[in-house]
């Protein structure tokens, strides 16, 4: 069973953000930003910039005086930012428009494969002060290891599937040679960034949403495991702000960007989920082994949350020491249910409709009523449940 989960996990993991369809950003998807400590304003090229990511960037970027260019194919949301300069191209092909140009800094949101990444990074580095690349926790194969830390083996290719752009398949380990990628075209000024799970205002995945959304609905909710399964995530104007602390401190190197400060556990996370949206909410926890007895998938039917087990050890226990002690900051996990639910009531009513993510109320209430009739008494719900 436990190979098997694992197999899903690193299916699960494969970037399912990157190829989500996007929504519809609005200011709303924004908190204010916060400030940072560069002494002069930074000349910063996003590659991409109106998707979920992106937009982050470029609005705490603009807070904190810095001047943005955006390269992209003008496809996503192409009216955000109307006064923001924007070069139009394809990253696969077509860099014309960045030729004889010069930034300080690029930051990289939209690389996932390594020949994609070279291209650019080898047509930027004569004129470019330093590339910083998104990257993912998902470069780390082995789920086994808990505290894993930026020095630990990342995933590789197979030998025959060496030159592969699966992107679906080999998610990890394609992100992981397009770290390697950037480097090689610009040693020493590369700066890696490995986020968890991006969460909060704009996600278009609802990997996270699901749970403001379904906690402040109110009653019985189905929660999994026993609530001691560890979550890793980061907001993503968390992971904004510390993507421009990077440029303006010069940090160069690899940062594991896992949320929060410290360990946070599933039940922590819904309870904090429950107080940002102030509901009404009850907990009833399902074990991990029943719910998968039930077909009820860990991180797609219940988002963030993959059951602990030998195999598992350290998908939500990796370190991220050395971000923070370069500033990476958190705002409560209840600062981001809070805003990311106000933000999904701005979407159409057709969008909110359609969740992308996440449990139907049909199949909760299916999964809770057989839970109680096969173990009645056994499930751990709160007082008044």
């Amino acid at each position: 069973m436990e190979r098997g989960r694992r197999d899903f996990i690193k299916l699960a993991l494969t970037g399912a953000a990157s190829f989500a369809a996007l929504s519809t950003l609005g200011p709303s998807a924004f908190g204010a930003p916060r400030g940072g400590d560069a002494k002069r304003g930074l000349r910063l090229l996003i590659l991409g910039g109106t998707g979920f990511l992106g937009p982050h960037v470029v609005v705490a970027a603009r807070a904190r005086g810095h001047v943005l260019t955006l390269f992209n194919r003008g496809k996503t949301n192409p009216g955000l930012f109307p006064d923001v300069e924007k070069l139009r191209g394809d990253r696969d092909g077509d860099l014309k428009a960045l030729e004889g140009r010069e930034w300080d800094a690029v930051v990289d949101t939209s690389g996932y494969t390594p020949r994609v990444v070279k291209a650019s990074a080898d047509l930027l580095a004569p004129k470019l002060g330093q590339y910083v690349f998104i990257s993912t926790l998902s470069v780390y194969d082995d789920t086994r290891k808990p505290g894993m830390t930026e020095d630990d083996p990342v995933a590789q290719l197979p030998p025959e599937n060496k030159d592969s752009e699966d992107v679906q398949t080999y998610y990890g380990a394609l992100k992981a040679l397009c770290e390697k990628a950037a480097e090689a075209s610009m040693p020493g000024r590369v700066t890696n960034i490995r986020p968890a799970l991006i969460v909060g205002p704009g996600d278009p995945t609802d990997r996270f949403t699901y749970w403001p959304v379904r906690v402040a609905a109110g009653g019985r909710v189905l929660a999994p495991g026993d609530g001691d399964d560890p979550v890793q995530i980061i907001d993503a104007r968390d992971l904004a702000a510390f993507i421009l602390t990077t440029t303006e401190r010069r940090h160069f190197g690899t940062f594991n960007a896992p949320g929060p400060a410290k360990k946070l556990t599933m039940a922590g996370m819904l309870e904090a989920v429950r107080t940002g949206v102030d509901a009404n909410a009850r907990f009833s926890w399902v074990p991990a082994d029943y719910l998968e007895k039930k077909g009820v998938a860990p991180w797609s039917d219940l988002p963030a949350w993959v059951p602990l087990g030998p195999d598992t050890r350290g998908f939500a226990t990796i370190s991220n020491t050395r971000a923070v002690q370069r500033g990476l900051r958190f705002r409560p996990a209840a600062e981001t249910a809070a805003d990311t639910l106000a933000w999904w009531q701005t979407l159409s009513e057709e969008r909110r409709a359609s969740p992308r993510a996440g449990l139907s109320r049909e199949r909760e209430t299916a999964t809770l009523a057989a839970w109680d009739k096969e173990r009645p008494g056994v499930s751990r719900m709160e007082p008044g449940g």
